[in-house]
């Protein structure tokens, strides 16, 4: 297998990995970017950005990924399409398989291989994409402003987008699979005390439907029950908060995690528990997950990389 070797591998590139990127370059570092499997990241799934600092009309997010990536590769970073698709981090140089056919050997690695948000699985959810589908409150709520919308979920952050969107929207419905919520005691009782909220428990979601965007959503209440009841809800937008899976598996091996896989760091550093790797953006960051907040964790593992590099 052909083998490669660079100062500094990042893996991933959306905000945080091409954040890094231009960090790293222009402290001539060489850094090497690959692209993963959706390159531009989480972002390239939105039309409108309107919260990214620096773009007062908002930008398209493939638009702001594409300056991103053009900015990187304007100071120097070496960006190629290709998927981590396996990891030895049990000592320096690190070595990365990529596409299975290739080993790149590392002295630094950044991992900013983002995280994915959880979908219900229905078809529709693909064909409404950017058109009143979300798993994003705070970036989309926005766009709902006095509209009504329904959150699916019955954790905390299903209560915490429903709270939030309840600031913005008419009227906000809580789709609970389960007759309770999971949510802690605090989030629960604002939700199922709040005017706007209205909790609808043991209700699944089994399709959407609208013409030129998300207009209604088809509910069955108690599925599998004798006494099931299929109705459709009228709503402007539909919100997922089910959860996100970060992808670190191939790395859990080697670098701490929490128990849903988000990479462990160290206090407010991208540091990891293995010197030399770090990990930036939403693949250790199960709390924010905004476009900003990432780039800013590529810049900070990029500067740590850059001091580790210095003095390893």
């Amino acid at each position: 297998m052909e083998t490669e070797k660079v100062r500094l591998l990042i893996i991933g590139s959306g905000p945080a990995g091409y954040t890094a990127a231009i960090y790293a370059s222009r402290a001539n570092l060489q850094p090497v970017l690959y692209a993963g499997l959706q390159p531009g990241g989480q972002l390239t799934t939105t039309t409108e950005v309107e919260n990214f600092p620096g773009y007062p009309q908002g930008v398209d997010g493939n638009q702001l990924m594409e300056d991103l990536r053009q900015q990187a590769e304007r100071f120097g970073a070496d960006l190629r399409q290709g998927v981590a698709t396996q990891a030895d981090l049990s000592q320096r140089p690190f070595k990365i398989t990529i596409d299975g056919s290739k080993i790149i050997e590392t002295e630094a690695l950044i991992i900013a291989t983002g995280a994915a948000a959880k979908y219900l699985g229905l078809e529709d959810e693909k064909k409404y994409a950017g058109m009143g589908v979300s798993a994003c409150a705070t970036c989309d709520g926005f766009f709902y402003r006095k509209k009504v919308v329904a959150v699916v979920g019955g954790g905390d952050t299903a209560c915490e987008e429903a709270t939030y969107l309840a600031g913005l929207a008419a009227k906000v419905y809580l789709i609970v699979r389960k007759p309770f919520l999971r949510a802690s005691k605090i989030m629960q009782e604002r939700v199922m005390n709040h005017p706007k909220i209205e909790v609808l428990f043991e209700h699944n979601a089994e399709g959407l439907f609208g013409d030129n965007g998300v207009e209604g959503v088809h509910l069955v209440q108690r599925l599998g029950e004798p006494d099931e009841r299929h109705y459709d809800l009228p709503i402007d937008g539909f919100f997922l908060a089910i959860g996100h899976k970060p992808s670190s598996d191939i790395f859990k091996d080697y670098v701490e995690t929490d128990a849903a896989g988000y990479i462990v760091t160290e206090g407010n550093s991208p540091r990891t528990n293995v010197p030399g790797v770090f990990a930036a953006g939403d693949v250790a960051d199960p709390h924010y997950r905004q476009a900003i907040t990432a780039a800013g964790s590529g810049c900070k593992a990029a500067i740590e990389a850059e001091r580790f590099l210095l003095n390893g």
